[in-house]
């Protein structure tokens, strides 16, 4: 009983001076955050997007889409892809071996006809079958691969970067909505940055509910469902308190999948995307940093806090647990397999500063939650617990933890006056103050199930998910 009692004291002094550490460093980054944004508004103009939308000698990009039994909404999407303002660019849609009619809808559609295209594989794929082309003009910018179905996102991407013939990439999903500026904004600091950039990523905002015509955005609504709502608020917070501080600091770890764009020839350089990665754009971004400290290279990754894209994100129960146990099994496999970068002084602010922060606050976290609530229970059970610091200490967490929320929505609303309706954002400001006690619990049960899952069960599948898309039901890889 002794031992138990010591165990416990000593936990929660640890847990107190952890708490303490996790509020000023979340206070520091919303102020980085802050700077960070006001810093890019004021210099938003310095080199303006129409000159680069006008200009016929502007850097070129390749969108890059992988679809896998899409054909509910690929033709639709492919047009939106396709309707970009900006000069030079292409879209690249890889059939990742689906099987139901994606290819054949969109050779019905754009006209697509065979063709004897020079593909040199610089990152080993599953075999391409076969490259696409438009005989309609009005398509000309669009390129199909049909290939071997590769178990993952990875390895289909990994294809449509071998097929690029432009220097910088953007790796995007076929069910994204884009905004029609999103390339323009993010090739950017590509342009007007003396150092080199590697990457460059941008605010990701939920598509359900909200209304797309002609292939962009229409009228942005608060999600209805349940789960999506507190997801939307998740992003807020994450993109516009997380990111923007990260990214001030050069020490961005993370790129969406989602919406990211790269320079292709240091993507080659570090072999593409990792397909046995469950979390490949955490792992690629990770090897790129890790990469360009090797070489003693300067180099910058950059987030704009601007929302170029929207996705659907999961609506019930049962995909949002498969979402969240996949990406946190992905988060064990990155920071194990790059483990020699956690606090190695050769890595810089990489190995000293991101990395450990990935460790100490996102990897650990949800264990440490769930040892404070067990060594809580046998406070309760075998010792005299102080009722009223208990209650001091977690109305603290509390209040904080939804004022830093609250102050992510008003800053979203400021800066860019998503929802017009009071209705919606009042709704928003109730979930904040629900998140603690609902979703906050489930984020923690999926962490833990895929930590359990990589380390005990060694599962390490994608699995797919099932989506609604803009019309109908179709599936996401």
């Amino acid at each position: 009983m002794k031992t138990l009692e010591f165990f416990i004291k000593h936990y929660e002094n640890f847990a107190a001076y952890y708490s303490i550490s996790y509020v000023i460093l979340y206070l520091l980054l919303a102020l980085m955050s802050y700077l960070a944004i006001k810093k890019y508004y004021n210099s938003k103009y310095y080199l303006h997007k129409d000159v680069l939308v006008k200009s016929n000698h502007t850097v070129g990009v390749s969108i890059i889409a992988p679809a896998y039994n899409e054909s509910a909404t690929i033709v639709y999407n492919v047009k939106s892809l396709l309707s970009q303002e900006y000069p030079k660019f292409e879209v690249i849609i890889i059939n990742d071996g689906s099987t139901d009619n994606s290819l054949e809808l969109l050779i019905s559609e754009f006209s697509l006809v065979k063709v004897d295209f020079f593909y040199q594989e610089k990152i080993v794929t599953k075999p391409v079958k076969a490259h696409y082309k438009s005989t309609n003009p009005i398509y000309s910018k669009l390129l199909v691969i049909d290939k071997v179905n590769g178990n993952g996102k990875a390895d289909a991407t990994n294809a449509g970067i071998n097929s690029a013939k432009y220097s910088l990439f953007l790796c995007t999903d076929v069910d994204c909505i884009l905004r029609k500026d999103a390339v323009a904004i993010l090739a950017k600091p590509f342009i007007e940055n003396t150092e080199k950039v590697i990457a460059t990523g941008a605010t990701i905002r939920t598509s359900n509910s909200c209304e797309f015509k002609d292939g962009e955005l229409y009228k942005s609504h608060y999600p209805k469902n349940f789960f999506a709502g507190f997801q939307e608020l998740e992003y807020i917070r994450a993109f516009i308190f997380g990111r923007m501080a990260w990214s001030k600091m050069n020490s961005l770890l993370l790129v969406s999948g989602g919406l990211g764009m790269f320079d292709k020839e240091t993507v080659i350089k570090v072999g593409g995307y990792w397909h046995k990665s469950l979390g490949e754009d955490f792992e690629l971004i990770t090897r790129i940093r890790k990469y360009m400290h090797d070489k003693k290279e300067d180099f910058l990754i950059k987030y704009i806090p601007e929302t170029l894209c929207w996705t659907e994100v999961p609506s019930t129960m049962d995909l949002f647990m498969k979402q969240r146990t996949r990406w946190s099994r992905g988060l064990i496999q990155t920071l194990f397999l790059h483990r020699k970068v956690f606090l190695n002084p050769k890595y810089g602010k990489t190995g000293m500063l991101a990395f450990p922060y990935f460790v100490f606050f996102e990897f650990v976290v949800p264990v440490l939650e769930v040892i404070g609530l067990a060594v809580l229970l046998l406070d309760f059970l075998y010792f005299d617990i102080n009722y009223n610091f208990l209650l001091i200490v977690s109305a603290f967490i509390y209040l904080f933890y939804t004022t830093v929320t609250l102050l992510s929505v008003l800053l979203d609303q400021l800066i860019y006056q998503h929802y017009s309706n009071i209705k919606e954002i009042f709704r928003l400001i109730v979930l904040a103050f629900l998140e603690p006690f609902i979703y906050h619990p489930l984020n923690v049960y999926a962490s833990l199930k895929g930590y359990w899952n990589y380390m005990i069960r060694k599962k390490q599948k994608w699995g797919v998910m099932s989506r609604k898309g803009f019309k109908n039901s179709t599936q996401l890889q």
